[in-house]
């Protein structure tokens, strides 16, 4: 990647695992840097776009499963090209985009759904058509994948402040099904195995390593493709 053209790092994972911590410590330091840089939040709570992921979230449509993947997908995506312009003008400007959650995101928590190998393919096929054929949205440079497990993503799930598109509740529909989190963190783990991911462990022997820790494990994998 050339930073004199842009490009667009993705910093993904389980839930809990720091994505909205580690996209602010990475920006700083490529500021620091001296690159030129913007940053996006998925979904974009608050806004228009995200209306639909929210009243998901909030459990409004019913539980994660009767929603479905597919239905449930479209409700991201939709969100993701609301921001693909001003994520392309970024681009255009030559500057470096670091993003909390992207398509990838779509993938770990539907994918969780399908138990199906081949139905997963087939999903991940459509969703891919969906968010980088049809909608047109800018694909990913470099895409991180953190893990954490699912007990400890619950327990740092509970540590967060008040959030506003589930009503101050503790844990989305996602968050507060323990199922869904283990299928989610399976699917998270295949999905790092495609090309153009990098997977970073973030726990051992059932601890999590610090924020610091984690972001220079991110920044081993980021400098050398931005060749700084």
């Amino acid at each position: 990647m050339q930073t004199s053209r842009g490009g667009l790092i993705v910093i993904d994972g389980t839930d809990g695992s720091g994505k909205a911590t580690q996209v602010k410590i990475l920006t700083d330091r490529l500021q620091q840097e001296g690159v030129a840089i913007a940053s996006f939040d998925f979904p974009q709570y608050g806004k228009k776009s995200s209306g639909l992921v929210e009243n998901y979230l909030n459990g409004a449509y019913g539980t994660a499963d009767a929603v479905g993947a597919y239905r449930a997908s479209l409700f991201y995506a939709c969100d993701r090209y609301d921001a693909s312009f001003a994520i392309r003008k970024a681009l255009n400007e030559g500057k470096v985009i670091v993003t909390n959650r992207y398509v990838s995101a779509n993938l770990g928590h539907q994918m969780a759904k399908i138990a199906n190998t081949q139905e997963r393919k087939k999903f991940r096929d459509w969703l891919y058509d969906v968010e980088y054929g049809i909608f047109d949205i800018p694909k990913p440079d470099l895409q991180i994948m953190l893990h954490v497990t699912p007990e400890i993503s619950q327990k740092l799930v509970d540590d967060k402040g008040h959030r506003d598109y589930v009503g101050g509740v503790k844990r989305d529909i996602h968050e507060a099904d323990i199922h869904h989190l283990r299928k989610a963190e399976q699917a998270y783990k295949e999905i790092a195995q495609l090309p153009g991911f990098t997977l970073i462990e973030c726990v051992e022997n059932g601890e999590i390593f610090s924020r610091e820790i984690i972001a220079e494990r991110i920044w081993t994998v980021v400098a050398p493709t931005l060749g700084l």
